[in-house]
């Protein structure tokens, strides 16, 4: 075992509150010049003022049109691709909660002699069908040099849809939370630990190809789905593969291997690409027991949308005018940057969707919900970030409405790198930040945070009582991540639902144990499935306590589950990080206490 392992002596304290530094970066302005902007074709905008008469009849608003200044758009031609990559990155290293954000696209064909150090709000992404349309003779980084040698704090930064020749044969990815690494393909080896092999919490990897060896080293937990891999080195706590040919075998708690053949539904993320001179957006098609890659053999199956069926929205655009856009037919492409809400947005129309780019921000106000969908069949909601505002909210993001019922198994919805946060950049606040309500979703990737650090953080300035809830039957999530919700972080009360991978902490800033109690329960379980569920099941969770406020608090479990054949939990685990609280149980009553200081986790393999 490397010294290093969080699994071994004092390093495994590597959590983001034990360094207790709020970042918080002020804004920058980097200048870019539009020139590097997809297309000169005029920007789309809410249309002016006309005269009387045109009112009657409002003008349609018009699809496509550029990108704006901060998308990036770069060909094999392109002269000094890599100062601008190094401009983005001097703006964007340590502006945790900065404004800007960027999304560096690369056209087809191969670039050489490039490092794309990746900060925050920086997505970097292909522009083919296909990783291998482009080819990169370098690297694209993330390291913690920023945060000396801690990867815990990586977060809100993306690569999709690039090949990869690494120079000295392996790319390193260091990242934690929000940081997905998607379509993507390495021709060499993956290094998931920062430089050091210092602490590291993340990560999520799909539909990618890593031809040689993935080392997550320190990484603590991770979760790989449907992808390819040459080997896999270590586990620390919990190491989830579904549908990765290559992964290790099933071996939970030692190693700690959570591994199933398939993913039971995955439908890919929507994705940016040109055809010729127009830029195109590309829909995967839904897969069942789906393994390895979608572009393995050639073009992906799917269809695709020209961008002129999008309404390509900038920073400044008012809901009211996204509505009409949606209103009109158009699906909504978000620009890079952030956008304030006095209403939410409104999907309404089956197949709408609505794709970020550079981790475009919705900040709803005067506690609006940021974003709403009808129970419809087909919406894809992809790539963006929700900031709860100052007033609260009670959801910020609504999927499909309160008793919804429809069957969308041959067409589900899907809730894709969609990241949601309270607190951090500013006060917030929201009851429940993220409710699905209707069958058959697939939430593939999401990391609902309540923030342990940055400004506006408080145990009751940034209040937020529960995390995820899912009132919805027959809803999948591959890939979960939610952490620091005053109560419960998920609740979970459809029937027939599945989670492959589970991350939590608890919220590290209770301040005594009256503050969590719950009734006679000592603490509010991380994942609750609803009393009155007979069908569940889940397959690698775990749940991590950081009381570091009040080491004495005691947490009574992290699962809490009716006692039902029907409801069932494979490799389950909770940490108490450095004795700072402690878990009695794993599961309702059962599984062996976490004590002392030495982080180790309490596992339960199956249950019942």
């Amino acid at each position: 075992m490397l010294p290093s392992s969080p699994s071994s002596g004092p390093s495994s304290l590597g959590r983001r509150a034990l360094i207790g530094a709020a970042i918080a970066s002020a804004p920058a302005v980097l200048g870019l010049s539009s020139e590097a902007s997809a297309q000169n074709s005029t920007p789309a905008a809410a249309p002016t003022s006309a005269s009387p008469s045109a009112r009657t009849k409002p003008r349609a608003l018009p699809g496509g049109g550029d990108l704006g200044p901060n998308v990036l758009v770069f060909d094999p031609s392109t002269p000094g691709i890599q100062a601008r990559l190094d401009e983005v990155f001097r703006q964007q290293e340590s502006a945790q909660f900065g404004t800007g954000r960027y999304a560096l696209l690369f056209k087809p064909g191969t670039y050489h002699g490039l490092n794309a150090q990746l900060g925050f709000y920086t997505s970097i992404a292909g522009l083919g069908l296909s990783p291998d349309d482009t080819t990169i003779n370098g690297d694209v980084t993330v390291d913690a040099g920023w945060f000396n040698g801690n990867a815990t704090q990586n977060f809100w930064r993306s690569a999709e849809n690039l090949a990869l020749v690494p120079v000295n044969g392996t790319n390193r990815w260091a990242v934690a939370q929000a940081a997905p690494f998607r379509r993507m393909h390495i021709r060499g080896g993956l290094n998931l630990s920062p430089t050091g092999y210092g602490w590291a919490s993340g990560g999520y990897i799909a539909d990618s190809r890593i031809d040689g060896q993935v080392g997550p080293y320190s990484q603590q937990q991770w979760y790989t789905r449907d992808s390819a891999i040459g080997s896999w080195l270590n586990g620390v706590w919990n190491m989830v593969f579904s549908g990765v040919e290559g992964a290790p075998a099933q071996s939970f708690p030692n190693p700690p291997y959570t591994t199933l053949d398939t993913t039971p539904v995955s439908r890919e993320k929507p994705f940016l690409y040109v055809q010729g001179n127009d830029f195109r957006v590309f829909l995967p098609e839904k897969r069942t027991n789906a393994r390895g890659v979608t572009w393995g053999n050639g073009t992906p199956r799917g269809t695709s949308l020209p961008l002129t069926q999008f309404y390509v929205a900038r920073p400044g655009v008012t809901a009211a005018t996204l509505n009409e856009a949606l209103a009109q037919g158009l699906h909504l492409l978000l620009t890079p940057g952030i956008y304030h809400l006095d209403r939410p947005i409104q999907v309404n129309r089956p197949n709408t969707v609505v794709l970020g780019l550079g981790y475009a921000t919705l900040i709803p106000a005067n506690g609006a919900t940021a974003v709403r969908v009808a129970d419809v069949d087909g919406v894809r909601l992809a790539g963006f970030l929700v900031d709860a505002g100052p007033v609260n909210s009670a959801t910020l993001v609504e999927v499909g409405p309160q008793g919804a019922s429809r069957d969308h198994s041959a067409n589900p919805i899907t809730v894709q790198d969609v990241f949601v946060r309270i607190g951090g950049a500013g006060a917030g606040k929201a009851t429940t930040s993220m409710v699905i309500n209707s069958r058959h979703t697939i939430v593939d990737h999401t990391w609902v945070w309540r923030a342990d650090h940055g400004e506006g953080v408080g145990w009751e300035t940034n209040r937020a009582d529960y995390g995820v809830v899912v009132n919805g039957d027959d809803v999948l999530a591959t890939g979960l991540f939610v952490e620091h919700f005053n109560k419960y972080d998920v609740q979970w009360f459809g029937q027939r639902g599945r989670t492959i991978f589970f991350q939590n902490e608890k919220a590290y800033d209770a301040p005594n144990q009256a503050a969590i109690q719950n009734g006679s329960i000592k603490g509010y379980a991380a994942y609750k499935v609803g009393d009155g569920v007979t069908s569940h099941e889940g397959w690698g969770l775990g749940s991590y306590c950081y009381y570091n406020v009040n080491p004495s608090i005691v947490q009574h479990h992290g699962f809490a589950a009716p006692v039902r054949s029907g409801v069932r939990f494979h490799n389950l685990l909770v940490v108490s990080l450095g004795g700072n609280g402690q878990y009695e149980c794993v599961i309702n009553d059962t599984g062996a206490p976490t004590s002392g200081t030495s982080t180790v986790p309490s596992t339960v393999v199956s249950y019942p």
